[in-house]
């Protein structure tokens, strides 16, 4: 088994803020060959932190049209997953943006 390195991005934005204040959900963007485990894993270890549940959506890359050749190229799709956290926890680095 090879080591991949997980590269995890916060999102940014007022829903995500709202769920990480009201329910304790953090968002995160991940690369599309991560799985719910080894994310988890990574974010346990990067912010010290329990997490609970973890729940993840396809976000499609975008469609680009080249306007010289007309050749429509699509960028590569990502993961958007919601970390619940055990009830205590908290990420100060995300809050803070």
């Amino acid at each position: 088994m090879k080591n991949k390195e997980i590269q995890i991005q916060p999102v940014i934005s007022e829903k995500s803020y709202a769920m990480a204040n009201a329910f304790n959900k953090y968002t995160f963007l991940v690369s599309r060959g991560i799985n719910k485990i080894e994310a988890s894993q990574a974010i346990e270890e990067k912010y010290k932190v329990k997490v609970v549940n973890a729940n993840s959506i396809v976000r499609p890359g975008k469609l680009k049209r080249d306007w010289r050749s007309n050749k429509k190229t699509r960028k590569t799709d990502m993961l958007k997953m919601i970390f619940t956290l055990k009830k205590g926890d908290k990420i100060d680095e995300f809050l803070k943006g």
